[in-house]
């Protein structure tokens, strides 16, 4: 296993591995496809992005968009992260989560936040396992699909 930066011709990789989050409804509001072009846009804005390799083969990720546009908030990155279907429960999210952590610890954030839907149970034992906090839950957050969603919100100082 390897942890390392994105590069752009991750992009392929990383949009395939989102759009299967995307399908599966457990992980994500998004419900368009992503294309490569809009996974280099992020590698373009420089946001922390990084992948985990398997056999040379790209099978996880993880990034840190910006949390708010205030400057009193540019320490802080919304994370999501994401594994291949075929390789869950191995480890890989877990890399993913640590590489992007010392990543953004590297470029002088001092916190990391997100929303996880709270039947995502694998997503919420990670993130206590790294060291977030569960701070609470929005209720009825959003739509998926026509039905109200709740998140829980985790964070995690740096």
């Amino acid at each position: 296993m390897t942890v390392r930066p994105a590069e752009a011709a991750d992009a392929a990789a990383i949009a395939r591995i989102y759009n299967e989050g995307i399908e599966d409804r457990v992980a994500t509001f998004e419900t368009e496809p992503r294309t490569a072009e809009d996974i280099r846009s992020w590698l373009e804005e420089g946001l922390p992005l990084v992948v985990v390799e398997s056999d040379g083969e790209v099978v996880a990720w993880a990034v840190a968009h910006t949390y708010r546009e205030r400057e009193a908030y540019a320490g802080v990155g919304e994370f999501s992260v994401y594994v291949a279907r075929p390789s869950r429960g191995r480890g890989f999210g877990r890399a993913a989560v640590q590489g992007l952590i010392a990543e953004c610890e590297r470029r002088g954030l001092w916190k990391l936040v997100s929303r996880v839907f709270p039947e995502n149970e694998a997503s919420i034992a990670l993130c206590r396992s790294l060291g977030f906090r569960e701070v609470g839950i929005y209720r009825r957050h959003a739509k998926l699909d026509g039905e109200w969603r709740d998140v829980v919100i985790v964070e995690r100082l740096l």
